[in-house]
C-alpha cells in the first residue's frame, strides 16, 4: 500500500536503539513506529552502535555490527548507527567539538561538556559531518537519555538546521548521581521538554527555573493487548512455570523483577529480602529478567551459599525482542511484580504488570508514588529497606484477595489511560505546535 505524503519529518536521536532493550529505548521506538504508521510521519533514527551501557564508553561493551539483523532497519524504520569512537582523550574530544560553530553558539561550559563526553557515546563520524553544512529533511529532532552526549549533539543539529529540539530526559531525581549541576545546562536549551510525571516537571521547574509552559507532561504507555491471555489456551504459547519450575513445584508462587539488576533498580535489595521472605513463605520462586551486574552476581552467590532458594536469572541473551514470549509469559504467570527502584522516571514495567492484571510493589521515592497508588493498585516500600520489601511481598503472597484486587484495579487503569496510541497522539500534538511555531 502506497503511503501518502508525510505530515512531518522527525529525526529521533536516542543513545541506543533496538535490539538494545530498556524503557527509554522502547519509548522512542514505540512513538516512532506509531507516528510513522498511523500519522504518516517521515521518521529517521540516529543512534550509536552500542547495545549495552558499557558499549557507550568502553570497547569491551556490546555493539551491533554492520550486516547484523536490525542494523539499518527496524520494523520499516530506517536506522543510521554511528560507531562509538573509543580510546580518545577528553581533551582531544573537547578540541574537536569546539571546531563546530553551532556548539559554541550553545554557550555551554567546559565542565558541562566534559561530563557529557565522559558519559558517551562519542560519535566522531557524526561530528565530522557537523563540521560541514548538514543536508536536512526533518522538521524536528527528539532525543532522550539525559545525561548522555547525544543530548548535546541534538542541540548542535538543531542549531545547524534551525529546527526545534525536544528532549525526554527521564530524570531520575531521587538518585544522587543525577544531582551534578553540570548535567542541567543542556536541558535549558531545548525548545520543549517532555516529562513523564507531574512531579518530574515540578522538580525540573524548581531546580532549573524552566518556565512551566516549556515542559509538557506525557506519561508512558503499554500495548496491553500483548499481555492479555487468550480465552482459549494457544498450543504453542510459552509456559514459564512449566519451563523453569521443578516438575513438582508448578503450583509454587512467583515474584518477578524485570530491569537492570543493580542497586538503583532495587534488584540487590530484593536479593537481600529473599531470606526474610522464605522464613514466612517457602513455596516461592524469584525471577529476574534483564542485564546483570557484577554486584548482583556477587550478592546472589553469597546468598546461595547460605540458604536454599529458587532463583531464575534470565539475561537479554536468553530473550528475543521486547515482547519476547518468555517475558510475556513471566508477567502473565507471576503473582507479584516487584521493582523497588529509585532510578525510574516512570517505570513502564509497572504498566506491563498491570496489563497482565498483577499487583505491583515499588519504592516510595521519586516519581513512583505518582505512578503507583498505594493500597489501591499496588504497594509502596522504603527504598533499599529489604525488611519492608520482604513484609510487603509476603503480604501479597498470603492475601490472595488483596493481591487480585490491586492487580485488577491496575488493569482497569491501564486499559483506560495508558496505551501507546494515547502517548503518540499527545506527542504528535506537541510536535505540531513546535513545527507550526517554527514555520510561523
Amino acid at each position: 500500500m502506497k503511503r501518502i505524503l508525510s505530515l512531518s519529518n522527525i529525526l529521533y536521536f536516542p543513545t541506543r536503539y533496538f535490539p538494545a532493550i530498556s524503557g527509554a529505548e522502547f519509548y522512542i521506538q514505540s512513538i516512532a513506529e506509531i507516528l510513522y504508521s498511523k500519522y504518516n510521519y517521515g521518521v529517521n533514527v540516529y543512534t550509536s552502535t552500542a547495545i549495552d551501557f558499557k558499549g557507550l564508553r568502553e570497547p569491551t561493551g556490546r555493539i551491533i555490527k554492520i550486516g547484523e539483523k536490525y542494523y539499518d532497519h527496524v520494523n520499516n524504520l530506517e536506522i543510521t548507527r554511528f560507531p562509538v569512537k573509543y580510546n580518545v582523550s577528553v581533551d582531544d574530544k573537547l578540541k574537536f567539538i569546539k571546531k563546530i560553530k553551532p556548539y559554541m553558539d550553545l554557550e555551554l561550559s567546559d565542565e558541562c561538556l566534559t561530563e557529557y563526553l565522559r558519559n558517551g557515546p562519542y560519535l566522531e563520524k557524526l561530528l565530522e559531518e557537523m563540521v560541514h553544512p548538514v543536508k536536512n529533511s526533518f522538521d524536528l529532532i527528539h532525543t532522550s537519555f539525559f545525561p548522555y552526549l547525544n543530548t548535546i549533539l541534538t542541540l548542535i543539529l538543531g542549531k545547524l538546521t534551525n529546527k526545534p529540539t525536544v528532549c525526554t530526559p527521564f530524570y531520575h531525581f531521587s538518585n544522587p548521581r543525577y544531582h551534578n549541576q553540570n548535567y542541567f545546562e543542556p536541558l535549558l536549551k531545548f525548545d520543549k521538554i517532555i516529562a513523564c510525571t507531574h512531579l518530574e516537571k515540578k522538580i525540573l521547574c524548581e531546580r532549573l527555573s524552566i518556565p512551566e509552559d516549556k515542559i509538557k507532561v506525557i506519561s508512558m504507555g503499554v500495548d496491553y493487548t500483548k499481555f492479555i491471555l487468550p480465552k482459549k489456551q494457544v498450543p504453542n504459547r510459552f509456559k514459564f512455570k512449566q519451563k523453569y519450575f521443578k516438575p513438582n513445584e508448578k503450583n509454587y508462587r512467583m515474584v518477578l523483577f524485570c530491569g537492570y539488576k543493580n542497586y538503583e533498580k532495587g534488584a540487590i535489595s530484593i536479593l537481600k529480602a529473599i531470606p526474610y521472605v522464605l522464613k514466612k513463605f517457602r513455596k516461592v520462586y524469584f525471577v529476574f529478567i534483564g542485564p546483570s551486574t557484577l554486584a548482583f552476581n556477587r550478592e546472589l552467590s553469597k546468598i546461595q551459599k547460605n540458604i536454599d532458594l529458587r532463583v531464575i536469572n534470565l539475561t537479554p541473551d536468553n530473550l528475543k525482542g521486547y515482547y519476547d514470549g518468555k517475558k510475556i509469559a513471566a508477567f502473565n504467570e507471576t503473582d507479584v511484580y516487584l521493582m523497588p527502584s529509585r532510578s525510574d522516571a516512570y517505570g513502564i514495567a509497572f504498566l506491563e504488570a498491570w496489563a497482565s492484571g498483577k499487583p505491583v510493589i515499588g519504592a516510595n521515592i521519586g516519581a513512583t508514588p505518582e505512578v503507583i497508588r498505594d493500597k489501591i493498585d499496588g504497594l509502596l516500600v522504603r527504598f533499599d529497606d529489604y525488611i519492608d520489601i520482604a513484609n510487603k511481598v509476603v503480604m501479597l503472597l498470603k492475601k490472595k484477595r488483596l493481591s487480585r484486587n490491586l492487580g485488577l484495579e491496575g488493569r482497569n487503569k491501564v486499559h483506560k489511560n495508558f496505551s501507546w496510541d494515547i502517548v503518540a497522539k499527545r506527542t504528535h500534538e506537541t510536535y505540531q505546535e513546535l513545527i507550526f511555531k517554527q514555520g510561523g
